[in-house]
């Protein structure tokens, strides 16, 4: 994932450049019953608890079928089980494939993986992640042309959002909400590329769905979207990014300030971080629609990211449940309190 990061200091502006045990099959049930056999919506004072144990085993089942770079073996089981898996609480869910020549010239058929849950309401909120993994270990002191299994890097905002899945089905919100996995997100030009400059080489599964939307006329339904990248590392921080503030910073400041508030503030820290580009930067330019980017970002490490972006180091061991609880329980009292 390549980032550009701007970092704002109180009077200069400096730009850095540089790239971001066994299951029932019974479908659980899709909504909530009341005494008397009505279909309720959740109170705002009934906020579902999000289940860390359970994200973590989502992203270790990524990282089972190896990395998930576009047309690899494990890119195409883990298609097949995060489409099955969101089949169990979704309304719908729908492959939106199109074919995609990447820097290198290599053709694919790109998929991006789209849930959505209370169909019928026309107020929505769009939740993102990327759900392929790195091709390259470009940032590695060793294997650098081996692929990454990615389990902070599009592992984690995965696990997140299909344990906000199964709560979503077990306890249907007011709104309507997405759930978009965007593929070939990680699948960019490398700095010491030998290939011809591909602009826009990243976020290619963004790119595509902001510019053909699914749902149809997405953007006269949907209030907000939440891109979640890189949710999982120890001690992870986030810090408030710039295109998100730039875009939607209502949001942005409603969701650090609603983390402070339940006592993540070690997590969501209250200042402004960076200019990132990555999924939410198309979703804003090409589909307008108002998206904001909970990214790690770490201003003491060299590339600004955790030690483990873009290496082979970016596995299991670096997973915390801490951190996931955080994110997926702040998104959940942004959803249940809208």
């Amino acid at each position: 994932m390549r980032k550009i990061i701007l970092f704002i200091l109180l009077i200069n502006i400096t730009y850095i450049f540089f790239s971001c045990g066994q299951e029932s099959n019974k479908k659980p049930p899709k909504n909530t019953v009341s005494p008397n056999g009505l279909q309720e919506d959740l109170s705002k004072n009934q906020i579902p608890k999000f289940n860390s144990d359970s994200a973590f085993k989502y992203i270790e089942t990524q990282v089972e079928f190896g990395p998930r770079y576009i047309s690899s073996k494990g890119w195409n089981k883990c298609e097949k089980w995060i489409t099955k898996k969101l089949s169990r609480y979704a309304d719908e869910v729908y492959v939106q494939k199109s074919p995609v020549t990447t820097y290198d010239g290599k053709r694919h058929e790109m998929r991006n993986i789209i849930a959505s849950f209370r169909k019928e309401k026309s107020n929505r909120i769009a939740l993102f992640a990327h759900w392929d993994t790195r091709h390259v270990a470009d940032h590695d002191s060793i294997n650098q042309k081996k692929p990454i299994l990615g389990a902070n890097d599009g592992g984690s905002g995965v696990g997140v959002l299909i344990e906000l899945a199964r709560l979503l089905n077990e306890h249907p919100p007011h709104y309507g909400v997405d759930i978009i996995l965007f593929d070939a997100e990680d699948y960019g030009q490398p700095q010491n590329s030998d290939f011809p400059i591909m602009e826009d080489s990243y976020c290619l599964g963004s790119q595509y769905w902001s510019k053909n939307l699914y749902p149809k006329n997405y953007q006269s339904q949907v209030k907000f979207g939440v891109l979640l990248d890189m949710v999982g590392g120890k001690n992870a921080t986030f810090y408030k990014e710039q295109v998100s503030l730039n875009y939607a910073s209502g949001i942005t400041h409603k969701i650090w300030k609603k983390a402070n508030g339940l006592g993540f503030g070690n997590y969501f820290i209250n200042e402004t971080g960076a200019s990132v580009i990555d999924d939410h930067l198309y979703v804003n330019m090409i589909a307008k629609i108002p998206t904001i980017n909970i990214i790690e970002f770490d201003p003491y490490t060299k590339q600004h990211f955790n030690k483990h972006w873009h290496t082979h180091n970016d596995n299991m061991d670096n997973i915390d449940k801490s951190t996931l609880n955080a994110v997926g329980t702040t998104l959940l009292h942004i959803i249940y309190e809208e």
